[in-house]
């Protein structure tokens, strides 16, 4: 049975596709597959006298594909980065000592997010001549 098909009450069913379909995407076998189509198409243009309805076809399908793809590729980039600042997350409450305002810096303006990173570039910078690598 397909992971699609998997019955896992903590998902929908658009979360199981768009994590199949981005791991399928992601793989070189779906590259060539892709690149065998494309291949296809253009041997086939003499056949149709490159015609418009045949430059039509594959214009048509490779939209309709990059469009399907840029919603189910981002619902998948979405779940993950979600996932990945509830562990990070995790480590900075867990850890002594740290910042605990750091928690939520994914809900701070443009800004405030430059004004931290250039506090850290800073500390980094003062740590590196610390160190005798001032490059």
């Amino acid at each position: 049975m397909s992971a699609i098909g998997r019955s896992n009450p903590g998902r929908s069913f658009f979360t199981r596709l768009s994590q199949v379909t981005a791991h399928w995407a992601g793989k070189p076998q779906t590259f060539f597959f892709a690149l065998a189509i494309i291949v296809v198409w253009a041997l086939s243009g003499p056949f149709f006298g490159f015609n418009d309805t045949w430059q039509l076809v594959i214009n048509t399908s490779t939209t309709i594909v990059t469009f399907l793809m840029v919603f189910i590729i981002q619902n998948s980039q979405n779940r993950d980065t979600a996932a990945m600042q509830i562990k990070l997350d995790e480590l900075i409450v867990r850890l002594e000592g740290a910042r605990e305002e750091l928690l939520d810096l994914e809900e701070l303006d443009e800004e405030k997010l430059e004004a931290m990173r250039s506090e850290f570039e800073d500390r980094a910078k003062v740590a590196r001549e610390k160190n005798g690598n001032g490059d």
